[in-house]
């Protein structure tokens, strides 16, 4: 299968979890023997940022704008299949051109549906519109549920199927360091995520001032009232994630408002914590309990308190670790998700042949 894939990046992770998410699902759907293009837009705060230049198991190419993107004309015509992902800069535009242009199966990956819901909702169509998801042949969600039927049924997608995130085993392996943190979090700067990070960070940090605790990523506010024994990491290369969860004696899953709000929406940092063999304390969320066994693979917290207790009370850590690593070995690989993707484009194929 020859693949095309318009993702807002590849090429960097700073400040976004979709290079991640590409890098693993590519490189699996590679080794199953497709031919893969990713083309990225060109732009400067991912430009200087860059941490991956040359994948082997892609091409990766840059275009500068809309007018630039004709350039690959030709190969998103001669493509079987044709993915456009979610905040791609101009996705409207770019959905028109791919669906004037490819003769094969033509896809919407959302890596952010429920973000993506609420701002066609609001008639907010910075990447993508009704009318854009009806010519798509199929419609990738990392949401599923209820929330797939409303993508067909309200907006009219031919196809809605679910594609959760994944993770790389090979790039998020225990590691046997020392433990430096008992409580750490990764995530970018959200102003509808902070007020759980301030409930189940920062106010048991307060509670435990001989307990480290730690906060890596990017876009904190400045007046954010940080205590003494929370360390920040401003930026972390996703090659330094497995030693910074596996340094962790629990880390901590926190889920956008949207996302909660829909259910049935993990995150990549949920997936690649609990790879490495880290306990996962998560927020709470309908479809969790369909992903990890809560009190065995994951352990849930809605307070202050729940956190406190968990850090204190004896729970071993380390026997959750272990069930949670072996339930993403078993279904949430990226290997896993590319035998998934591979069955939707193929199953999309038949539909628009016949």
């Amino acid at each position: 299968m020859k693949l095309v894939v318009l993702g807002l990046s590849l090429s960097s992770s700073w400040g976004n979890g979709h290079a991640t998410t590409y890098r693993a699902l590519l490189k699996e759907f590679a080794a199953r023997g497709h031919d893969i293009l990713f083309l990225e837009r060109d732009v400067p705060w991912y430009a200087t940022q860059r941490d991956v230049a040359d994948p082997d198991y892609c091409r990766l190419s840059f275009y500068g704008d809309l007018a630039g993107l004709d350039r690959w004309r030709g190969e998103i015509e001669r493509a079987d299949a044709v993915i456009v992902g979610s905040y791609v800069p101009d996705g409207v535009a770019v959905g028109r051109f791919v669906h004037k242009h490819a003769r094969g199966v033509t896809a919407f990956y959302d890596i952010d549906t429920p973000v993506t819901l609420a701002k066609l909702a609001l008639g907010d169509f910075e990447y993508l519109s009704p009318e854009i998801i009806r010519g798509y042949d199929l419609y990738l969600s990392f949401t599923g549920g209820p929330t797939l039927k409303l993508i067909e049924q309200r907006y009219g997608s031919p196809a809605a199927r679910a594609l959760y995130c994944s993770v790389d085993p090979d790039a998020y392996p225990p590691l046997d360091v020392p433990k430096r943190w008992d409580l750490s979090y990764l995530g970018t700067y959200s102003p509808d995520r902070q007020p759980t990070v301030e409930r189940l960070l920062i106010e048991p940090a307060r509670a435990l001032p001989d307990s480290r605790f730690v906060v890596a990523g990017p876009l904190y506010p400045a007046d954010i009232d940080w205590p003494a024994n929370v360390e920040r990491i401003e930026h972390l290369a996703p090659g330094d994630h497995p030693d910074f969860y596996s340094a962790s004696r629990w880390t901590l899953n926190v889920t956008r408002a949207d996302m909660i709000a829909a259910g049935w929406s993990p995150s990549v940092r949920l997936f690649e914590a609990a790879a490495c063999a880290v306990p996962v304390i998560s927020d709470c969320w309908d479809g969790l309990d369909s992903l990890f066994a809560p009190g065995r693979e994951i352990m849930l917290a809605g307070t202050s308190a729940d956190v406190i207790n968990l850090l204190t009370d004896g729970v071993d850590p380390a026997a959750i670790g272990r069930a949670a690593r072996a339930r993403v070995m078993n279904g949430h690989r990226a290997a896993d998700r590319a035998l998934e993707l591979e069955t939707h484009l193929r199953e999309a194929a038949l539909v628009t042949a016949s």
